[in-house]
């Protein structure tokens, strides 16, 4: 293989990310399926070690990930998600820890937050809602998987009141965007998951509609809950991108089956 033809694969493997414009000195951004190493419905960029992709692949995307952002290859930071409301703070002294340990305190996490720049810290979604919380005043962020589990359970508000613990964020300041997830039109839920919802007092007649079945609005149910707990609805951007619509371009565990890929929603500090 020449250097030319080297070159050319190099450039189609770099990973394609869509990126927010949230603030100068970070860079947020959701991965798409474009421009790594895996094979088949996890392809081809995939990050995450939970969903039966090949490690070696995983390893190369997370690699040429890490390349990108120009962080170093330990400085990407991802639990493993469970469906509920746990949240860990990244400090330094995770860092400390070994590999072993770094996993177990990831274990059965769904949202992570750190004031530490050259860092990475990402959520896994393929049709779950992320969302990115950034405080500008106080140069601190998280990121949080909220399915719908997570939706009913309010994480977005838990995790907004844990920056105000550990970061004394004010809400009225926290800038938050909401990453790319199922929509309205495709989440069709059955009476339990809508009786859930309804249980927990949501405003049902501004989150669900009824077709042949129930279906929900995540994106606009954790718009609510970021508004009921401070922030600004000029502070909340909503990225409109529907997985399952476009699931070309973005996993979906409803289109791919969960043996697929996952979508990586991360923040990087400068």
């Amino acid at each position: 293989m020449t250097s030319k033809t080297l070159s050319m694969r190099a450039k189609l493997l770099k990973p394609q990310l869509t990126y927010y414009d949230i603030a100068e000195s970070v860079t947020a951004f959701s991965s798409t399926r474009h421009g790594g190493y895996s094979q088949g419905h996890h392809g081809e960029f995939n990050v995450n070690l939970y969903c039966g992709d090949e490690p070696g692949d995983i390893e190369k995307n997370r690699k040429a990930l890490c390349q990108l952002l120009k962080i170093g290859s330990d400085r990407l930071v991802m639990p493993h998600q469970v469906h509920a409301t746990g949240i860990a703070q990244i400090g330094k002294t995770f860092f400390k820890l070994s590999d072993e340990v770094r996993r177990q305190v990831m274990e059965g996490i769904d949202a992570l937050m750190t004031n530490m720049p050259d860092i990475c810290i990402g959520v896994s979604t393929a049709d779950c809602i992320p969302i990115i919380l950034y405080d500008p005043e106080h140069h601190a962020a998280a990121v949080v998987h909220s399915g719908w589990r997570g939706t009913v359970a309010n994480i977005a508000g838990v995790a907004v009141t844990s920056m105000q613990m550990a970061y004394h964020s004010r809400p009225e300041l926290l800038k938050a965007i909401i990453g790319p997830g199922i929509s309205m039109q495709n989440f069709e839920v059955g009476d339990e998951v809508y009786e859930q919802f309804a249980v927990a007092g949501y405003p049902m007649e501004q989150i669900a509609r009824r077709f042949e079945k129930w279906h929900i609005d995540l994106w606009h149910c954790c718009r609510l809950q970021l508004e009921d707990v401070g922030l600004k609805g000029d502070n909340i951007q909503i990225s409109g991108i529907c997985t399952y619509d476009h699931f070309d371009d973005y996993f979906s565990a409803r289109r791919l089956g969960t043996d697929s890929g996952r979508i990586l929603t991360g923040i990087v500090l400068h």
